[in-house]
């Protein structure tokens, strides 16, 4: 088989790390890919919001699968192009991909699959942002309306701060249908207890759950500082439920799939289910629709089964013929290496040396998110989350403390990283 891979994240490049050791696939594509899945597949410049350019090259290379890993091409409806060509495409239609695109709309389709989720007000004025801000009261929770690149939630006590993002939202040009064109916020009930996060490989009609796992969104060490793209996860995860994955797939997962199917818009993909698990029990606090980043990196660095028939099957609604999916018995967690001043403006160009010291260590690898190489070709950070160091081991102990022994011997000057990733466990 032969796959064209999407995207430039650590996301990708643990993708690529599975799809490059699976026997089933001859030809591995990373579009435009970095300098960590350069050594899993060839690497090819494209610009991946160019639905005609990208499945012109799904056709030059003949692929039999295109696996598109970012929101922003898929909500740009570049998987529509590239089914269009004729070849299949595990992510979702662009009209699909407003799941994520779009909260106002996901929160419509969670109202029609009566989907349990916090209480919410999509506000399109100041007024109502602050009508709705009263009405919850605090913790506040404002989320904008589109994507953020996993930077637009805030929640916090401070009604002010509040505030700041709501209008920062709004100032935004243009919006979704589901707002009628208008820049819009959605201000939601506060939900206490702990998030897990839960990837649902999705045909249209049958949904194959993943391995629940969970990731650390704060910047520093006890949750503080403000929301990222995510600084570690782990899985699995011994504390939750025994039938929280067949609780999601009933309430939640089944349920948007066939209101999709039902709108005529069938969801064919990922469906990442973003949960909480509060005192009054499960509720959806957010829907992607592509694997997520941390998460990707620790779940599939559990997944036996090879990769590329599953993702196969997704795409050409056959998951329903697969046999169920194995598991190693082990843990995995994964620690990010962020840049100097993220998530703010971050510093570029500071030299990586010791990811191959690094990679040398039992149960380490190392996944590049935000690196390039310079002119004279050594790595450099070029991003804001720089390195996912993905520890394995027999349990989330020995996984944890191979992912920081990682960490250790790499240098990035000035990098941020959070010491307590799965350390309640």
């Amino acid at each position: 088989m032969k796959i064209l891979l999407i995207g430039t994240g650590a996301r990708e490049h643990a993708l690529a790390r599975s799809l490059a050791t699976d026997p089933g696939v001859d030809e591995l594509v990373i579009a435009p890919g970095n300098p960590g899945t350069s050594a899993l597949g060839r690497n090819l410049p494209l610009d991946i919001l160019d639905g005609a350019a990208v499945a012109e090259a799904a056709r030059e290379m003949s692929a039999d699968l295109a696996v598109i890993g970012p929101e922003a091409p898929l909500v740009a409806g570049v998987s529509d192009a590239v089914r269009a060509a004729g070849i299949p495409v595990f992510g979702p239609s662009g009209a699909a991909a407003r799941l994520e695109g779009s909260k106002a709309f996901a929160k419509e389709i969670m109202a029609a699959a009566e989907v349990p989720t916090a209480l919410a007000h999509v506000c399109t004025t100041v007024e109502q942002v602050s009508e709705a801000l009263d009405a919850f009261g605090p913790p506040y929770v404002v989320k904008d309306d589109g994507l953020a690149a996993g930077k637009g939630v805030v929640v916090t006590e401070d009604r002010t701060a509040a505030m700041e993002h709501a209008q920062a939202c709004l100032a935004k040009d243009g919006g979704d249908e589901a707002t009628d064109g208008e820049a819009a916020v959605v201000i939601e009930e506060f939900l206490d207890g702990p998030e897990v996060s839960l990837f649902c490989l999705c045909d249209g009609e049958s949904v194959v759950p993943l391995a629940p796992a969970q990731d650390f969104k704060r910047l520093g060490d006890g949750d503080a500082g403000p929301n990222t793209g995510g600084m570690g996860a782990y899985s699995p995860l011994p504390w939750a439920p025994s039938d929280l994955t067949e609780q999601v797939l009933e309430r939640v997962a089944r349920p948007v799939v066939i209101e999709m199917a039902r709108r005529g818009t069938p969801f064919t993909g990922l469906l990442y289910c973003g949960l909480a698990l509060t005192s009054r029990g499960l509720r959806v606090v957010e829907f992607n629709v592509r694997f997520g980043d941390p998460e990707t990196q620790v779940v599939l660095a559990r997944l036996t089964t090879p990769l590329g028939a599953v993702l196969h099957a997704a795409a050409t609604g056959r998951l329903g013929d697969l046999p169920r999916l194995e598991w190693s018995d082990g843990a995995a967690v994964t620690v990010v290496l962020a840049a100097h001043g993220y998530p703010g403006t971050v510093r570029q160009g500071d030299p990586i040396t010791g990811i191959d010291t690094a990679e040398s260590l039992d149960g380490v690898h190392v996944l590049h998110a935000g690196t390039a190489e310079d002119e004279s070709g050594a790595l450099v950070a070029a991003g804001g989350r720089v390195l996912s160091v993905v520890g394995t081991g027999a349990d989330i102990d020995a996984a944890r403390g191979a992912a920081y022994r990682g960490v250790a011997v790499i240098d990035l000057p000035g990098a941020q990283h959070r010491t307590d990733i799965a350390a309640r466990l």
